[in-house]
């Protein structure tokens, strides 16, 4: 499949990374591009040869936001039933809800709909010069592709708070130490601290990483108690997979697992 404003690269060892391609804009996220991406996300969702994704801009700049050209032209009627539902809410909920791990790969400005991208990934590696924002309120609008409501949850309510209603930005060390970011690296290393954690994870069995991301996410949501039985749900489901009878053989006979995702 061709894509206009993303690179998409599948690697043999289970990883595809996607690429943000849109360098003379910053990698701003224009209609265009989540369409892109939401398509790139479906694709990797159905092939069996990927396991892990993960979501870059290059060593520059992840993305500068939303594209302000293209939305301070939109109505209320155009943003609520168009801009917002099939191009924001899809593109970034696809990513949250996609049936395999992502990680974002994060170095320069990752600013509004970046930091969000950040946000709808599972997991995520910053280099140094890594800045993450959500200065929607400097142009009078509110985060609008889950920030007001993924980022509370990573961060805590309060701190979320004050970065959404100032519009400050915060180093990559800040994030880290918030929780946004798993861990920061220098930016020489970024793709290629990102791949190994990438590759580490793929060579896990696809299903497990699979119930184990619905178990998480699904938990989130609910209380302790219904939590707990949809543990226990995929746990169960886990025990008629061939994955699981080759996990636990490779355990017994001392040697390395080979997964095959069924």
């Amino acid at each position: 499949m061709e894509y206009a404003n993303i690179l998409l690269e599948k690697h043999e060892d289970g990883v595809t990374v996607i690429k943000f391609n849109r360098p003379e804009n910053k990698n701003a996220m224009s209609q265009e591009m989540m369409a892109d991406i939401s398509r790139a996300i479906r694709e990797v969702a159905e092939d069996s040869g990927t396991r892990v994704v993960v979501l870059t801009g290059g060593t520059e700049v992840f993305s500068a936001g939303g594209d302000v050209r293209q939305m301070e032209i939109m109505n209320p009627v155009y943003v609520a039933q168009s801009f917002y539902k099939e191009f924001g809410r899809e593109c970034y909920d696809r990513i949250d809800n996609l049936n395999k791990p992502v990680i974002a790969a994060v170095s320069g400005f990752a600013l509004g709909g970046g930091t969000e991208m950040a946000l709808a990934c599972d997991l995520a590696v910053a280099s140094e010069t890594a800045v993450f924002g959500l200065p929607e309120i400097k142009l009078g609008i509110i985060p609008g592709a889950g920030g007001t409501q993924r980022l509370p949850r990573m961060i805590g309510k309060r701190k979320a708070k004050e970065m959404i209603f100032t519009g400050d930005t915060i180093d990559a060390q800040t994030a880290e130490r918030l929780g946004l970011v798993n861990k920061v690296v220098p930016v020489e290393s970024l793709m290629e601290e990102t791949m190994k954690l990438a590759r580490k994870i793929a060579s896990k069995g696809a299903i497990a990483l699979m119930m184990a991301k619905s178990a998480i996410n699904q938990g989130m949501e609910v209380d302790l108690s219904t939590g707990s039985l949809i543990e226990a749900r995929n746990f169960a489901i886990l025990f008629a997979t061939e994955d699981q009878k080759e996990g636990m053989r490779s355990f017994s006979e001392k040697r390395r697992p080979q997964f095959k995702g069924r």
